[in-house]
């Protein structure tokens, strides 16, 4: 079968009408290795929609160009893809390049996480999925972006706003056979930021620092005081967090805030006995064995353990 063959206009022209609107501006960007040439070009939707050029689009990709799409829209008028030129924040995205069944599965298991709009197959086991969102700041994209590739496991370098990905439909020539790139819709959804439940990657404990002007810190910090002081004296965790979920009902998910407020005091104190990661991990498994699917709990266990290293590296070196 040839390459040309294989490409399937179809599905890149309804992935780009689900992703954009009518008169927005794009970039495309035509990336090859051999030799290695980058070419972009910033067109309106309904060009890159056009008959002509979306066979143009998949002459270049049979011919051993790799297609990808900016997440985003530019303003209109850009010439360039830079931070500064897009137009609004459309797309959250997750790279899994590793392990990607599992982190995939893991994912799909959890409450924290609106389910995605799109999920894109790179190739076997990679994948990258994308949420279609709407009233979010770049700030609050960026951050979360980071968020999302810690707690799952994805490319932590995937996170910028001018970000661009694989556009299904085409070829992924980084493989020899080529592959299609293909995609799937689980949710029609627009998720807002609040519908994201997934932690803050700087998390309040590791702000605390000198008292507020009224000598009072806030509830969240007093909880964890009250938590750390709890666990060093022997307290039962499991117990912590019931009583801790209850104190704090005006939380919007005070399980999801108490379980993991216990669960990063305890890596916290653990790394200062001098236990090692690959302990703490284990450890913080087998205390949520019961609570969350087994992906979703290894991938957890390691998120908050190194979220604790990190609350620890920052205090030495502040």
């Amino acid at each position: 079968m040839s390459h040309r063959s294989q490409i399937d206009i179809r599905i890149a022209t309804d992935f780009l009408s689900r992703s954009f609107a009518t008169s927005e501006t794009i970039a495309i960007v035509l990336r090859r290795t051999s030799p290695i040439t980058i070419a972009q070009r910033i067109v309106t939707l309904e060009r890159a929609l056009q008959p002509r050029y979306l066979d143009w689009l998949a002459h270049e990709n049979a011919t051993g160009a790799n297609v990808y799409i900016a997440a985003n829209p530019l303003a209109s008028g850009s010439r360039k893809r830079t931070k500064e030129c897009i137009a609004e924040v459309r797309h959250l995205y997750l790279d899994l390049d590793t392990d990607g069944e599992s982190k995939l599965v893991a994912l799909r298991s959890s409450n924290t996480v609106p389910i995605p709009t799109a999920i894109v197959s790179t190739s076997a086991g990679k994948y990258q999925v994308l949420w279609r969102v709407q009233s979010f700041r770049f700030e609050q994209q960026e951050t979360l972006l980071k968020v999302l590739a810690l707690t799952f496991g994805g490319d932590p370098a995937c996170t910028d706003c001018n970000r661009v990905l694989r556009l299904p439909g085409f070829l992924n020539q980084k493989y020899a056979p080529a592959l299609v790139v293909t995609v799937e819709y689980p949710s029609e959804s627009t998720p807002h930021f609040e519908d994201f439940q997934v932690p803050n990657p700087v998390p309040f404990w590791d702000r605390i620092g000198p008292l507020k002007p009224n000598g009072k810190h806030s509830h969240s910090e007093q909880d964890w005081a009250w938590i750390i002081g709890q666990l060093a004296s022997g307290k039962d965790p499991l117990r912590l967090t019931r009583t801790l979920a209850e104190r704090r009902s005006d939380k919007p998910n005070p399980a999801y805030y108490a379980q993991r407020t216990v669960d990063v005091a305890s890596a916290w104190l653990w790394l200062r006995e001098g236990f090692a990661i690959a302990d703490i991990v284990t450890m913080l498994q087998v205390r949520r064995r019961f609570q969350f699917p087994d992906k979703l709990c290894t991938a957890r266990a390691h998120e908050i353990a190194y979220t604790a290293q990190r609350m620890i590296a920052r205090k030495r070196f502040a």
